[in-house]
């Protein structure tokens, strides 16, 4: 990759600049005194039918906070999970009870603190209430319900010309009731690695079809994994507000970015809880 030649004149002119001052002996540490930081609850749950129940209540930490000790990993947990909260969800008659019990989901590579027993149904038409009371007797509150399944309608391979590498389109259809928002991800050999695309769209400018392209870096016999989530509005929000924060993080120059929250009640969290309903097809690269 060629890189700017604006890059070099920055360069340039801070190590000139840099020189400068330490000639002039102009450095001068200078001590900010930082507000106390307060912790925000944060929330994370979602449903995936067919999986049980899992919820990640934890509290969030200050942007200036020390690292933790790689060996105290699992005592810098322990500061951050909240424990002893009182978490329910409601589904149509039933009262769905989460144990404070740790679960992993290694696809998504997420930790849970409370987890059910119980198995999410496929119900795309009753919606689900969360309730949660922390140890300090606040309350936490969330609506979410299971979108229709959006299916992926075909994968495409196409090699390059007189080349050995491959590229991949993946069609599928909008389901054109209503407005339609999605999140996409692409993967490398199985579902736990780590995405090589993932993103959020939605319909707002497209007619009836998406097409979804990848670059020409795959090699025939390579195994891909396309998941394309139907996805509601406040998580498409959550998670372009994430995106945002971590964009605003490595950037000097941005403005703080708040995650944007479907969440209620008086606790004052921040999170999100929604359904997560998708479609996937597995892609092998082949010539024809």
């Amino acid at each position: 990759m060629t890189t700017p030649r604006f890059f070099f004149v920055f360069a340039a002119v801070s190590i000139l600049a840099g020189s400068l001052f330490t000639s002039c002996n102009l450095e001068k540490e200078v001590d900010i005194d930082l507000p106390d930081y307060d912790n925000q609850l944060v929330v994370e749950c979602y449903l995936e039918p067919g999986l049980p129940y899992r919820l990640s209540l934890s509290k969030s930490a200050a942007y200036f906070a020390p690292f933790p000790d790689p060996d105290d990993m699992g005592g810098f947990l322990q500061e951050l999970l909240v424990q002893g909260a009182e978490v329910r969800i409601r589904h149509k008659d039933q009262v769905i009870l989460l144990e404070n019990r740790l679960s992993i989901d290694l696809e998504n590579q997420r930790l849970y603190n409370y987890t059910g027993n119980d198995l999410v149904p496929l119900d795309t038409l009753a919606p689900f209430f969360l309730e949660i009371i922390t140890p300090e007797g606040k309350k936490i509150t969330g609506q979410t319900r299971l979108l229709p399944r959006v299916r992926i309608d075909s994968v495409v391979v196409e090699f390059k010309e007189a080349d050995t590498l491959a590229r991949t389109l993946t069609y599928f259809g909008d389901p054109g009731e209503g407005s339609n928002f999605f999140r996409f991800v692409l993967r490398y050999s199985n579902q736990d690695s780590i995405p090589l695309q993932d993103f959020t769209l939605e319909d707002r400018f497209v007619d009836k079809s998406f097409v979804l392209g990848a670059a020409y870096e795959f090699s025939e016999g390579d195994t891909l994994v396309h998941t394309l989530y139907h996805v509601e509005e406040s998580y498409y929000r959550f998670l372009e507000s994430v995106q945002r924060a971590v964009f605003g993080n490595g950037n000097p120059f941005a403005q703080p970015s708040p995650l944007i929250s479907n969440l209620g009640g008086d606790a004052g969290a921040a999170g999100v809880f929604t359904g997560l309903q998708y479609d996937r097809l597995v892609t092998i690269i082949k010539r024809k």
